[in-house]
């Protein structure tokens, strides 16, 4: 007897919530942990299953990682999803996940060199804030010669970087809303000029 289409549905949904659940914890942990070390025990304890449940969905340690490699770019590029020439949204989306990320990232960037996944995760890191730069401020790059797009992209990603929003938030102890005053008139000196 074949299973019921509903059955394997079900069966499928089940699966898939166990892998996010698995998933979520894991990123969850790093980022209390400040620390890509995981262990199974800890990752399969804090989502509530077991190590072999969590081996059954990722095969190792190292499918682990990659799945929340994947998980945690996705959810980067989501939470900063702003329009094109939307400066006010796009810095505050970028701000709040500062707020919420800053500090698991700028620990991050003191390990680089250290660990390969460190060093893919940043080299990423740095790829996604490229390209929500250039599509944040596509308005004021188009037009440009190539040289000055990619200077102007360069000045902007400086502008908007964690270690600018770390150097103001942490270091200099400002509150958030100044930092992001800062943060918005460095961006506003660069963009003085360059045309919509």
């Amino acid at each position: 007897m074949t299973p019921r289409p509903y059955t394997m549905r079900v069966r499928a949904d089940a699966l898939a919530r166990t892998r996010d659940q698995i998933i979520a914890a894991a990123l969850a942990l790093t980022e209390e942990t400040l620390s890509l070390e995981l262990t199974l025990d800890a990752v399969a304890e804090r989502a509530g299953v077991g190590v072999r449940t969590v081996l059954r969905h990722f095969g190792s340690r190292d499918g682990l990682f990659d799945a929340v490699f994947a998980a945690g770019q996705a959810a980067v590029e989501a939470e900063r999803e702003a329009p094109a020439g939307d400066v006010e949204t796009a810095l505050a989306a970028l701000l709040e996940q500062y707020e919420r990320r800053g500090d698991f990232t700028a620990h991050l960037l003191g390990q680089e060199g250290t660990d390969p996944r460190v060093d893919r995760l940043l080299r990423t890191g740095r790829g996604v804030h490229r390209r929500w730069v250039a599509g944040v401020f596509a308005p004021w790059i188009a037009g440009l010669s190539a040289a000055d797009a990619d200077g102007l992209t360069d000045l902007l990603v400086v502008a908007t970087d964690v270690y600018t929003w770390k150097l103001l938030r942490r270091d200099r102890g400002l509150s958030a809303g100044d930092t992001r005053q800062r943060m918005r008139q460095l961006i506003e000196a660069l963009l003085t000029g360059h045309q919509r």
